[in-house]
């Protein structure tokens, strides 16, 4: 998919529905057949993700949930999806919310039926979605994948889990399994082992930085009705900021899309740390240079500002650097050449 073609189709879409715009409008308008990371258009493809991001930060919560499930049954030779489907993908662990997987449920599928029990948090969308790639463990104790419809009596929906005010349009609630019929998608540890794992989490930060992107470009609107030296400086230093997390994420998709199937782990983490700390800096350069009143007077200057802190946080931040810094250590020479 071109990129200048999507970028007509979102502009589009934008034109029509404005902030109503949604994953099932995306979706509808083909905007989610993104290229698959390491098919040689990487960049293509967050360069969509990012453009949705400058939209709205909770739609593109859900967009890349959608294309990353998409992209994970491609890569482990899953079965077409029904049409019109909407997809998330549900794959954090916290210690207090594991959802378990066992034999059974509908032997029609042709995957490997299952069922599925236990609560899982942070299921972005999941009121408004119709199928989600859930993480869940095997009688061993072993990480599996399972693709679950959502809308059968044994999945609930709860309005619980969720209570901050920033990304709060994802919806990211609880939802409970009670004996949900499911299919097992790929073997055990598939979901870490396969290639496509590091590259959707670099793909995130492609998100990260479309955020940033959107706060740039309205301080940018903002700081043009009253410029003067110290507003300038701030969209200089927004300017410097924005070019270094770019060429980063440029040069990460180069490099998935020449070793597509080797380990990303260390260009994803690297990649995630800067466009992370681009974003927090870009942040405080918007904030000096506007002030107050966009902060609490336009709305989508402050549902951003509002949005990627939270979003930011999908980050593991000093563990995410404690790893990196344990692969330089480990690296036959050091890593930085220009």
């Amino acid at each position: 998919m071109p990129a200048s073609f999507t970028d007509d189709a979102l502009a589009q879409l934008e034109r029509a529905h404005g902030d109503a715009l949604t994953l099932g409008r995306l979706i509808d308008a083909g905007i989610d057949r993104l290229p698959l990371p390491g098919s040689g258009h990487t960049l293509e493809r967050w360069h969509v993700l990012a453009r949705v991001a400058a939209h709205d930060l909770s739609l593109v919560k859900l967009f890349e949930g959608h294309t990353d499930a998409l992209a994970i049954l491609a890569e482990l030779d899953a079965r077409s999806t029904p049409p019109e489907s909407r997809w998330g993908t549900w794959c954090a662990e916290p210690p207090d919310a594991r959802v378990t997987i066992s034999a059974g449920g509908d032997e029609g599928t042709g995957w490997p039926p299952a069922r599925l029990d236990g609560t899982k948090a942070w299921c972005s969308g999941a009121a408004q979605l119709t199928h989600a790639i859930v993480s869940c463990w095997n009688a061993a104790g072993e990480p599996c994948l399972a693709a679950v419809a959502l809308n059968q009596p044994g999945v609930i929906v709860t309005s619980e889990g969720w209570r901050a005010i920033g990304m709060a349009a994802s919806a990211s609630v609880d939802v409970r399994f009670e004996g949900a019929e499911a299919v097992q998608i790929g073997g055990a540890g598939d979901y870490v082992r396969r290639p496509g794992f590091w590259h959707g989490g670099a793909g995130i930060a492609a998100c990260w930085l479309g955020g940033a992107l959107g706060i740039a470009r309205m301080t940018r609107r903002l700081c043009a009705r009253a410029p003067d030296p110290h507003r300038l400086a701030h969209l200089g230093a927004i300017d410097v900021t924005v070019a270094g997390a770019a060429a980063v994420l440029r040069e990460a998709a180069a490099w998935i899309d020449l070793h597509p199937h080797a380990d990303a782990r260390d260009v994803a983490l690297r990649s995630r740390l800067v466009v992370e700390q681009a974003a927090a800096t870009l942040m405080q350069h918007a904030g000096r240079a506007v002030g107050a009143a966009p902060l609490c007077r336009d709305a989508r200057f402050a549902h951003a500002m509002a949005d990627l802190p939270v979003y930011l946080r999908q980050s593991h931040a000093e563990r995410d650097l404690a790893a990196l810094g344990q692969w330089v250590l480990d690296a036959e020479e050091p890593p930085w050449t220009l």
